[in-house]
């Protein structure tokens, strides 16, 4: 008879404890022990060895994708869907993870069987969501509310059509029989997700999990629930603006970080085809502290402006703020430009902004940042139609960056002409018509604004 066991498992890291902790031991989070009972099976080795091996070179049948006709979701998943993969979608709630997924199932509904199953809304609720947002019309989609990993595993198995997609919104609601806790827990997370990464395998068929993120903007529950799974995306956006970006951090199938954008509106979520021309601003004339950096967000390349200001600080220590870049990256392009210009931001408050509310990660944009502080701290506007991209190291050399080519095609595409990068930089496509500025050091960036002959900015007042 299984022995009943209680032990204290962290809901931040899954570290088991013998007994209860104000700090766990594994992450050295505070009051994240949670007491949780566990049946304890005698295993039982088998007689003969079951596993079987074959040769790396033996044929395997390689099974087409599924192609949801929403590009922007097949892009990010690396061309579509894979039969048998399990997908995990994160994001803050109410941010549209449920609208996102309901969409794709419905638009794959024109090709294949698919299920859509809630544990937080009803069937009903879910009916109605879909007529607004017009997609009642799925014609081999179908709906259930349930939260027992069992009965929707067996449910799915014995679903008269082959099913291609089954949606589960979302893993934090399943409960396992086989684990005695409470909903969301670490064990029952873990338990649930198990046994759904076994069906989609055995059955062949694409399982997608809704996961909830904590405060911090990780998916709640342990680490390991990204690990277990083949594909993780998030879907992030400020509340703000009406755009939302799926972005892929782990893809066994595909590139990660790969992004797809979407608008929000009225009737869902649509597709944003040309992403550069909406995180561009056309202004109707030069402006200070404005940049446009050639990023690269997995395989495709995005334009984007980043603005900068520089005001006059009262302040014992000036404010350095930051929003869509790492702080401390601005910090050390600040101190770059004092050290190795010559300018001094002391008594300056320096404000950087993405413009609109994208996030940046890549290095490739410090001679951007740097671009439109200089542009900022000068008065001077950047030279026009042009991009600027390059990794900036302490002694304030500009050090060359990956995809320099696909960043200059972009470019000229949106009728840039002039774009500033390293002059270590690999070019393979010399057709481009775009006149191409090599820098060496910040300090040629200095001089660019300097030679620029000085345009003085006017407001329209109302």
């Amino acid at each position: 008879m299984a022995k009943a066991a209680i032990k204290y498992v962290c809901q931040e890291c899954g570290t088991w404890h013998p007994k209860w902790a104000g700090k766990c031991e594994g992450c050295h989070a505070w009051n994240t022990l949670v007491e949780e009972v566990v049946q304890s099976k005698k295993s039982v080795l088998p007689t003969q060895l079951q596993t079987q091996f074959t040769s790396i070179n033996a044929m395997t049948e390689e099974l087409p994708r599924l192609l949801t006709n929403l590009g922007e979701f097949d892009r990010v998943c690396g061309g579509g869907l894979v039969p048998g993969s399990v997908l995990l979608v994160g994001g803050d709630p109410g941010i549209g993870k449920s609208t996102l997924l309901l969409q794709v199932v419905a638009a794959y509904s024109h090709h294949g069987a698919c299920v859509y199953i809630s544990g937080e809304e009803a069937v009903s609720q879910v009916r109605m969501r879909a007529k607004r947002l017009n997609v009642s019309h799925g014609p081999a989609l179908q709906l259930a509310s349930a939260t027992h990993v069992q009965e929707i595993i067996q449910a799915i198995e014995s679903h008269p059509e082959k099913l291609q997609i089954a949606i589960i919104d979302s893993i934090q609601t399943l409960t396992s029989e086989g684990v005695d806790s409470a909903p969301g827990t670490v064990s029952q997370v873990r338990a649930c997700t198990y046994e759904l990464i076994n069906m989609a395998k055995k059955k062949n068929i694409t399982v997608i999990l809704v996961g909830h993120v904590t405060k911090e903007g990780v998916i709640a529950g342990p680490r390991v629930l990204e690990h277990m799974v083949d594909t993780v995306l998030y879907f992030e956006g400020d509340r703000n603006y009406h755009y939302r970006i799926l972005r892929s951090v782990k893809n066994r199938f595909g590139a990660t970080d790969e992004i797809g954008v979407f608008e929000m509106t009225g009737i869902g979520l649509q597709e944003v085809v040309n992403p550069s021309a909406l995180f561009l601003s056309h202004h109707e004339f030069p402006v200070s502290g404005s940049a446009i950096f050639a990023g690269i967000e997995g395989t495709r390349p995005i334009l984007m402006e980043i603005q900068a200001l520089t005001a006059p600080s009262y302040l014992a220590t000036p404010r350095r703020t930051s929003v869509g870049w790492d702080s401390s990256r601005l910090s050390m392009i600040i101190a770059v430009l004092e050290t190795r210009c010559g300018l001094s931001f002391a008594n300056k408050d320096v404000y950087l902004n993405i413009a609109g509310g994208l996030k940046i990660n890549e290095p490739a944009a410090d001679l951007a940042v740097a671009a439109a502080l200089v542009s900022a701290l000068t008065n001077t506007p950047s030279p026009p139609q042009s991009v600027f991209f390059g990794e900036i190291g302490l002694s304030g050399e500009i050090r060359p960056v990956h995809q320099t080519d696909l960043r200059l095609k972009e470019s000229q595409k949106l009728g840039f002409e002039t774009g500033f990068f390293a002059q270590r930089s690999k070019i393979v496509d010399a057709k481009s018509t775009l006149s191409q500025q090599n820098l060496g050091y910040a300090v040629e960036l200095l001089d660019i604004y300097r030679n620029q002959s000085h345009i003085e900015n006017k407001c329209i007042a109302s």
